[in-house]
């Protein structure tokens, strides 16, 4: 049974074989007695505690072996004077980090990393001496001689969180092979590790080992979780590292320059064997008695060749389980004494004497330096982190070095569907060996275009994978940058990765395979009568009119956005095997008989008439309704995850409402568009094409979506084949009525049934969300007696094929007990009346903001709505809550079939209902004309603006703890952009509240403030603990109610500022904390929609260098 490994710092974990572990009875060298005092002990802990700091460490990037992520540790001084502090290399981590130190008596300063050494678990930060002002303390000198089996021994360090722990041990073994943490991360090799049962958990990696004389023996490095074991890393190779840094200080300058620690490789992995198992691996007896001459009399085996890295200096040389006998001609059984040759011979030849199979073998090779093969600069693009292959994962993986390796894919490559680890080889049709290469490629790429990419991975090596690479259409990432490490400052600075001019960096779109530039928009319209722009908004259009916006998850620190998983959830990845997924159709204008428009259908030339044998035996509701069906692939970037959508990656099936020569719109359900900040491709199901489309409007209520394309992609013969539903808004289906349930399988087949309507009129009642994000308020839906499950979406059609609703997915969440919860999706119809209102206004002109569709600015409606949350209740319910006989008379008249009346169950935050209406009100009239179901007052809202003289209010009747009551209740104007604006602020996206978070009815009184909507792992946020489901009211003492005064506030921020955040959270509770605003890897900046020219724009607010814009 294998046992798990971990460093202490990190949850890594890591196999390894405990019966290996039982049968290494070896010989230590003598015990020695201690005679140490609890005295001594307390001499030596007092002098050691106060040297001795919790380091807080937060990885800004992924790199090579380490992911992004905040992280505590320990480490001890080991040079008063200079300032160096020894840990381990998994803390000092390879790539991008900042961090701190804290001592004893809690005084913090900034530490910088100066060293990691490339194999072993070790590295130091640097920070300033003269920063300690009120506490006295020494170094803690290095004796790597003095460790033995037997010795008693302290870790002190930061154990389990605890800012001083001291955990007694005994040296047990001094021989123990390197701990194996995990497969595709980072572990040590060719050396021994000493072990003892100290029993020392997470946050103490780099504590020190000491003696009893204050001296530290070896460095804290990881444990085993099924056991109390420890293993501690021996120093003799860090006391020759840190001698080297050393002789870099400038004592007379006081600066640190960078240093060449020489480390050599034959990029081989050795294992310390016994005599035993070195004769059944073929050594000779003569041999064995040399060896053993030529050792110390304690010396139990030799060293064996484990593996070798493909393409370095051993390849095809060295073969496992060859049996290492002279390097040079000594006599070589030790780790140490072959990692002092190979570092003192650095790009020389040495001679080796191997045995293989009984058969001796004299080689020579050639010395390479360990740096070379260790990446210190890497490439970011769309969020992906990519740098030649390390030494570390080559030999994990058994790959050359320095090839082009994704450590984190990022927004575009986990777009196509490239993991992380895999090993890019061809880009764009170009061949890609070198991290140049790739860059090359990229500099010659617009935005919006689709080029192959080939890449291999280490679980499946053998094979090579081709996928579509999407370049970012819209600027969710900064332009890609080059990171290299300056050891001397210990940070990595950037730098542009393209040249000036490249393609990739202007703002230009690709459309129909040529750049075009995004303003060169017209103001006509092909489609119909537009009215003249409206400059200005009506004054109460203007004053009531808000962004709304939207966010997302909370998620603990603990847990990833990524790693989620949900049963029945739309998140609905690639791989996955649902047949089928959500169809939405919808049509305008046809009212030619269906017959007619089947028959010019099918008589259509080339692929419509392969289409129509194809299903020449499908109802004819599915013949007509085919040609209109559109697939749906939805991507949201990371970096934009807003309105509490949850997923970033989502299917779904539309339909095409309006098709005409220069614009196409398909309606689809919320629970597939979730957002306007994504990348939508539409999939034909009349014709094999796959295009982009943009998102063009959301409905603030009801769950639906529409999305444009351009219908000059699809091609003469595309164009042709596809078309617009006809939609059947009247009359609206009533209980019993049959209808077509048509929809479209993962692979464009449409499916459809027959089916029959069991309650058109059911109301909605869906739950907020643990992280709020869209649900659908105040609707009634239609229920079938049978469809095709809950991952199935479509539209309900009549015999014809006309489409009488919607068949859409539905997002809630199930919660089970107090702290589990779960997304599911349900399906229900959405009747067609509520897309095809706001449609006519799109095609025929509205009074609103304009917005540019395939080039062509077309005002967008504005919808006025009361923003209150309202529910059904039965009048044999209500009569109980002191509701007349006459009210009741009067509204059964009215709805002799629902026999209810709405309630209010709370209103939204900041909306005008909210100062008006009660939680419970009963709403019985608008205008004296009895309100039955939310359809009543929907039609009442757009009345109001018939009138100047109602100033936006509806004048409502109500019941209110039993008595009648007349008021004015104001209405707001919401449009259908979703969230047009976030900001990006050390690593939290943040955002004006959504309407989902003010759904809870609940905003902070202190302004309201913005609202964080997400964090980013290896940000300020991250390390200081500014989480998601909070609002923002307050940075230094200066208010932030909305996004812009936020703004304001975040350009007096410098760099390495500690800022004072005053924060409130969902639940209410405010609290303050402080955080460091870190420029250099986390500038502050904002993104944002133009309408003018249907654009994304990512623009600095802060930077490095002090600009503010």
């Amino acid at each position: 049974m294998d046992s798990l490994e971990r460093s202490d710092s990190e949850t890594a974990l890591g196999l390894e074989s405990s019966m290996k572990e039982e049968l290494s009875l070896e010989i230590e060298p003598p015990f020695k007695e201690s005679s140490a005092s609890a005295e001594d002990w307390r001499k030596a802990l007092n002098k050691v505690v106060p040297a001795v700091v919790v380091l807080r460490t937060t990885a800004c990037r992924a790199f090579d072996t380490e992911a992004a992520g905040a992280s505590y540790a320990t480490g001890f001084i080991v040079d008063k004077s200079r300032g160096i502090i020894l840990t381990n290399r998994h803390v000092v981590k390879p790539g991008p980090v900042v961090a701190e130190a804290m001592f004893v008596n809690r005084e913090e300063i900034p530490v910088h990393p100066v060293y990691r050494d490339p194999v072993h678990d070790f590295g130091f930060f640097r920070y300033d001496p003269g920063a300690i002002q009120f506490l006295n303390y020494e170094e803690i000198p290095l004796v790597p001689e003095a460790a033995c089996v037997g010795l008693e021994i302290r870790v002190v360090g930061n154990d389990s969180g605890e800012k001083v722990s001291i955990l007694a041990g005994t040296l047990a073994r001094l021989d123990r092979d390197a701990p194996h943490y995990k497969k595709d991360g980072y572990n040590d090799f060719n050396t021994f590790y000493m072990q003892a049962a100290s029993g020392t958990k997470g946050g103490s990696s780099g504590s020190p080992v000491i003696d009893w004389q204050g001296q530290a023996v070896a460095l804290n490095a990881g444990s085993k979780s099924s056991s109390a074991s420890a293993f501690f890393l021996p120093l003799e190779r860090v006391v020759r590292a840190l001698r080297f840094l050393q002789n870099g200080w400038d004592s007379i300058g006081g600066k640190w320059k960078a240093v060449a620690i020489s480390r050599g490789t034959l990029q081989v992995t050795f294992l310390h064997k016994g005599f035993d198992e070195t004769r059944r691996l073929g050594l000779q007896s003569e041999t064995e008695q040399m060896v053993r001459q030529a050792s110390p009399a304690s010396e139990t085996g030799m060293l064996v060749v484990d593996s070798v890295v493909p393409g370095g200096p051993a390849h095809k040389h060295l073969q496992p389980g060859d049996i290492l006998i002279r390097v040079n001609g000594e006599v070589i059984t030790q780790f140490l004494k072959l990692e002092t040759i190979l570092d003192d011979g650095v790009n020389q030849k040495i001679d080796l004497q191997i045995e293989r199979g009984g058969t001796s073998v004299n080689l020579i090779l050639m010395v390479q330096d360990l740096h070379s093969v260790t990446p210190d600069f890497f490439l970011e693009v769309s969020g992906a982190v990519i740098h030649p292959l390390s030494y570390q994962q080559a030999r994990n993986f058994r790959f050359h070095c320095g090839l082009v390796y994704v450590t984190e894919p990022g927004y575009m490559l986990s777009r196509a569907g490239v993991p992380r680890h895999a090993i890019i080889k061809k880009f764009a049709g170009e061949e890609i060996s070198l991290l140049d290469d790739l860059i090359l490629a990229l500099s010659k790429l617009s935005r919006g275009v689709r080029v192959p990419l080939e890449y291999t991975s280490y679980m499946d090596r053998h094979r090579s994978k081709s996928v579509l690479v999407t370049v970012d259409r819209h600027e969710w990432y900064a332009s890609p940058q080059i990171y290299t490490r300056n050891d001397s400052t210990g940070l990595w600075t950037s730098r542009a990765a393209l040249p000036p001019g490249s393609l990739l960096l202007s703002s230009n779109v690709l459309r129909d395979g040529n750049a075009t530039k995004c303003d060169d928009a017209k103001d006509t319209n092909k489609d119909g009568p537009l009215e003249p722009m409206l400059e200005e908004m009506s004054k109460d259009g203007t004053d009531s009119f808000t962004i709304m916006q939207t966010n997302d998850e909370h998620l603990t620190e603990e847990i990833h956005y990524l790693d989620k998983s949900h049963v029945e959830t739309k998140r609905r990845r690639l791989e996955e095997d649902s047949s089928v997924d959500g169809v939405f159709i919808s049509d305008c204008v046809m009212t030619e008989p269906e017959e007619e428009r089947l028959g010019r259908t099918l008589e259509n030339p080339g692929y419509a008439d392969e289409r129509a044998v194809a299903t020449a035996n499908a109802s004819v509701a599915e013949r007509v309704i085919d040609p209109t069906l559109v697939m749906f692939e939805v991507h949201v970037p990371p970096s934009c995850m807003l309105d509490g959508v949850h997923s970033q990656h989502f299917f779904g099936t539309g339909v095409i409402v309006h098709h005409s020569e220069s614009m196409g719109l398909v309606a689809v359900d919320r629970n597939t568009v979730a957002v306007s900040v994504s990348d939508v491709m539409l999939s034909f199901a009349a014709f094999p094409i796959e295009i982009p489309g943009e998102v063009v409007f959301l409905h603030p209520v009801h769950n639906y979506a529409l999305v444009a394309y351009d219908p000059s992609n699809l091609g003469a013969v595309g164009a042709s084949a596809v078309r617009a539903a006809e939609l059947l808004p009247e009359p609206t289906l009533r209980r019993g009525d049959s209808v077509y349930l048509v929809g479209l399988s993962r692979s464009l087949q449409a499916t459809s049934r027959k089916s029959t309507v069991t309650n058109p009129c059911a109301a909605l009642n869906i739950g907020s969300a643990d992280c709020p994000r869209y649900r659908a308020t105040n609707m009634e839906v239609i229920e079938l007696d049978t469809d095709f499950g809950s991952t199935f979406s479509g539209v309900l059609t009549d015999e014809r094929g006309r489409v009488q609703a919607i068949w859409g997915s539905f997002s809630t969440q199930v919660k089970f007990g107090c702290s589990t919860s779960e997304d599911h999706q349900f399906v229900r119809g959405l009747p067609i009346y509520a897309i095809s209102e706001v449609l006519d206004k799109i095609i025929n002109g509205a009074r609103g903001p304009p917005l540019l569709i395939n080039g062509v600015k077309r005002p967008m409606p504005l919808l006025r709505i009361l923003e209150a949350e309202l529910y059904p209740t039965l009048l044999s319910k209500a009569r109980n809550f002191g509701l007349g006989d006459n009210w009741i008379q009067a509204l059964v008249k009215k709805d002799p079939i629902r026999r209810q009346v709405l309630r209010v169950k709370g209103c939204l935050a900041g909306s005008k209902a909210e100062l008006v209406l009660e939680q419970g009100d009963m709403i019985l009239a608008i205008d004296k004309e009895p309100i039955t179901c939310f359809r009543d007052i929907e039609k009442a809202c757009p009345e109001i603006d018939k009138s100047d003289s109602n100033n936006g209010e509806l004048n409502m009747t109500i019941l209110r703890q039993g008595k009648e009551i007349e008021i004015s209740v104001g209405t707001d104007i919401r449009d259908g952009n979703g969230t047009t604006r976030l900001v990006n602020w050390c690593g939290c996206i943040i955002q004006d509240p959504h309407s989902a978070v003010r759904a809870l009815g609940f905003l902070p009184e202190e302004g309201h403030g913005v609202y964080v909507a997400r964090w980013c792992h290896g940000s300020p946020a991250h390390r200081y603990g500014l989480y998601a489901l909070q609002w923002i009211i307050e940075v230094n003492g200066k208010l932030t109610p909305d996004l812009e005064s936020f703004v304001e506030v975040a350009k007096g921020l410098e760099h390495e500022e500690f800022v004072r955040v005053r924060i409130v959270h969902l639940n209410g509770k405010p609290r303050v904390l402080t955080l460091k605003q870190d420029l250099h890897y986390w500038p502050t900046w904002e993104l944002k929609f133009y309408p003018d020219t249907a654009t994304w724009r990512r623009r600095i607010i802060k930077a490095l260098d002090g600009s503010t814009v």
